[in-house]
Formats: structure tokens, sequence, C-alpha cells
């Protein structure tokens, strides 16, 4: 005989432990960055120099013109 008792074997179960493995994957996310272009007008004085001509007609009277070199005769 042996000096320990031939006992059954038995099974215990503890809890479940829990183990997470982290994987990582791309996800594409779009960034918007607004752009607003202003065109801006300005006005900037420049001379521009403008010349104003007058043409006039004057007639004359080839009659009076002979009187005055008459009368310088006389």
């Amino acid at each position: 005989m042996s000096c320990h008792p031939h006992c059954p074997t038995r099974e215990v179960f503890d809890p479940p432990v829990r183990v997470f493995q982290d994987f990582f994957h791309p996800q594409i996310v779009n960034v918007i960055h607004p752009i607003e272009i202003v065109n801006r007008h300005h006005c900037v004085p420049v001379p521009n120099h403008l010349f104003c001509v007058s043409v006039k007609d004057e007639f004359c009277n080839a009659t009076i013109a002979a009187k005055k070199v008459k009368r310088r005769k006389r």
C-alpha cells in the first residue's frame, strides 16, 4: 500500500483573463483648409495731360482792306 491515498484529478477554472492586442490601421481624415483670395483694386492717380485747342476763323473783307490802303495814300 502506498502512503498517499489515490485522489481523483479535479479541474478548477479561474475566471477568464482578457488580453487585448491592439491593431492600428490608417484612416484617411480629410482636413480642409479654406483659403479666401481677395482681389484688391486700388485707384492710383496718373496724370493725363489734356490740351484744349480752339480754332477760330476770321474772314477779312477785301474791300475794307483796300479802303485802308487808299486812306493811307491820301
